[in-house]
């Protein structure tokens, strides 16, 4: 790290610990602040709202740019004296007229027609940067396919590559409560300027919040697979060639559009920066404020500040638990890429063998190696709860203050109890050294199921030494998209694709749950180490109650065997897995014989679905009661 970058993280991060200077800081030079409001005609007639703020006298600056669904204030980061920044307020949103049409290609339009406003305007002196946060970079990464006037970078953080997959249709899973809730939120502020509105402008109102509706139903129910509609709404191409630094967090909500981002984006110069998103950030760092001004430092001031010779990915790692790295206990790692050179995926078999170790219906063992054992096991897949088995978004609701709840009552938020017991788990032995894993992970597992489509959840926990399991990421795939398209899939050294790039073009149903299917999970990336004396659990279970449910079923996974199901599981250069975790020693052969001969049996894959599923429904009889308060 350069010593005035360090300087400067280092000031930033002060500041951030000491609220009541940097009031009495604000307030001092709120004198010399001038904020200007703008209403500016877009090509089809509607108006947007603009607010301009300077450091004073207004004149010719650099500025930064930032376009929001968030009303009036709403704007995320305030570059230093030495810019302008202009809010600009989408259409159908706040104070702005028109429809809101889901980031859509009319909102990515307006992106395009403003910049060029804002690049010949007086306090412009025609080089741009464009900030965004969540929604605000998620309409910036829709645009980039179209000419972006006078902008010469971009910070975007915790934003979307592909709305569909990052967020609202992971794995074509619905992903309806956090979808809900975004809408929501945009309904909300733009209905508390709806009394303004409507006084001025009732028809406007109408078009808002017809748009609101709309966008809700379209984006919620309409469009179940991957469509012109959300194609028009996710990267489509970039024409600017732009240097862009995508920030986030390991556990943001939307944590995989910037490692999408800067794969796609990192030919132009652009950098990866795991600092912090939605959920907060580590205790004692600056949320990635310092880099943030550095980088519109090099890009729009020329200033040579060293941001460009920093690592091009630069990682914040948790330490076995999201809530301990929040709290300041976290480990970085630094590399030229993403992922880190010299990863490697270590497959980790599903294996009958019992573990002895979690409360669920198998209890099985995940093996660096030959599974012992073989079977097919099966799990009622009801409803999970989200604090525990949706780890993006239950971050989302800690950071919302959730925290105080499961920080006193831990079992809410773990693998633990009744959140995995109607599930089935695999957990590795106990390490004998540090692993530390940093990539994006996915889990191949043979499937089959009684309903015609059902959702496959599969979460990926740090197991403590006293027993507790912490979840960290979570893969979704609807079971009607069985398929991958390969080119776009990331592949390790040998080949095999550890990253899977589904195919939610078209749904192929199930046929029976006598025909399973071998499925490619693409899970969020994972970024943390496990410590020497925990484990690796991953459970399969129920979709969370924050996505729309399907058809009830009961789901049979085939594991050991030639069945293919693994975890394939990143793992640093740093780090030895095999040392970590040896091989299990194979289960004794019995001496060859010359069997009497029997009379045919039947197909002995049919008897060990039907026995496997019997045994789990009654096994998950009593828990079920549990969960309907019936005992």
């Amino acid at each position: 790290m350069t010593a005035p970058l360090r300087a400067l993280r280092t000031a930033s991060a002060l500041a951030l610990l000491v609220p009541l200077l940097v009031a009495t800081t604000a307030t001092s030079s709120a004198a010399d602040t001038v904020v200007h409001e703008e209403r500016v005609t877009v090509s089809d007639g509607v108006q947007l709202q603009m607010t301009l703020t300077s450091p004073g006298p207004v004149a010719a600056r650099p500025t930064v740019i930032e376009f929001s669904p968030y009303g009036p204030g709403s704007q995320t980061f305030m570059p230093d004296a030495h810019y302008n920044h202009l809010l600009v307020q989408l259409r159908g949103t706040g104070s702005s007229s028109g429809g809101f049409d889901a980031l859509g290609p009319r909102s990515q339009q307006d992106v395009a027609e403003v910049l060029q406003w804002a690049c010949g305007q007086p306090w412009s002196n025609g080089r741009l940067g464009i900030h965004g946060f969540s929604a605000s970079a998620i309409m910036i990464y829709n645009s980039m396919h179209l000419e972006l006037p006078c902008v010469d970078t971009a910070t975007l953080r915790s934003g979307t590559f592909e709305l569909y997959r990052d967020l609202l249709m992971p794995g074509g899973v619905s992903n309806i409560v956090p979808g809900a809730a975004v809408i929501l939120g945009i309904g909300a502020l733009a209905l508390a300027e709806a009394p303004d509105r409507a006084s001025t402008d009732p028809i406007g109102s109408l078009d808002a919040v017809r748009g609101l509706l709309d966008s809700g139903l379209q984006a919620g129910f309409l469009h179940p697979t991957l469509d012109t509609f959300w194609q028009e709404r996710g990267f489509r191409g970039d024409v600017n060639d732009l240097p862009i630094l995508a920030v986030n967090g390991i556990f943001d909500v939307e944590s995989r559009g910037a490692f999408q981002g800067y794969q796609e984006l990192r030919d132009n110069g652009s950098h990866l920066l795991l600092a912090g998103g939605h959920d907060g950030f580590p205790a004692g760092t600056d949320n990635g404020q310092a880099d943030m001004q550095a980088w519109y430092d090099h890009y729009l001031r020329d200033v040579d500040n060293g941001i460009t010779e920093e690592p091009a990915v630069q990682l914040t790692l948790s330490d076995g638990d999201r809530g301990d790295m929040i709290a300041g206990q976290y480990l970085s790692r630094d590399g030229a890429d993403w992922p880190l050179p010299g990863t490697t995926w270590a497959a980790l078999n599903l294996d009958a063998t019992r573990s002895g170790t979690a409360a669920t219906l198998n209890d099985g063992t995940l093996t660096l190696g030959t599974p012992l054992a073989s079977g097919a096991q099966t799990y009622v897949p009801l409803p999970t709860s989200p604090l525990a088995t949706d780890s993006p978004t239950a971050s989302l609701l800690d950071a919302a203050g959730l925290r105080l709840l499961t920080s006193q009552i831990p079992g809410l938020a773990n693998m633990n109890g009744l959140v995995g017991l109607p599930g089935l788990s695999y957990t590795t032995p106990a390490f004998t050294q540090d692993v530390v894993s940093a990539g994006p992970a996915s889990l191949q597992v043979r499937l089959s199921s009684t309903s015609p489509e059902t959702a496959i959840w599969a979460v990926v926990s740090d197991v403590h030494p006293d027993g507790t399991a912490h979840p960290l990421t979570v893969g979704r795939l609807l079971s009607s998209f069985p398929d991958v398209i390969e080119e776009k899939s990331l592949k390790d050294a040998s080949g095999t694709i550890v990253q899977p790039y589904g195919d939610y073009s078209a749904k192929t149903p199930l046929t029976g749950f006598l025909s399973p299917r071998l499925y490619q999970v693409e899970m969020w990336p994972l970024a943390n180490r496990f410590k020497a004396g925990h484990r690796v659990r991953l459970d399969i279970v129920g979709a969370s109650a924050f996505s729309l449910p399907t058809v009830p079923g009961v789901n049979t996974v085939e594991v050991g065997g030639d069945s293919g199901s693994r975890l394939l599981f990143p793992v640093l250069p740093e780090s030895d897995i095999a040392t970590a975790l040896p091989l299990a020693a194979p289960a004794p052969q019995p001496t060859p014989t010359s069997p009497a001969p029997t009379a045919p049996a039947p197909d002995s894959a049919v008897v060990g679905t039907v026995t496997s599923l019997l045994t789990s429904v009654v096994a998950v009889l009593p828990s079920l009661g549990l969960l309907l308060g019936r005992r």
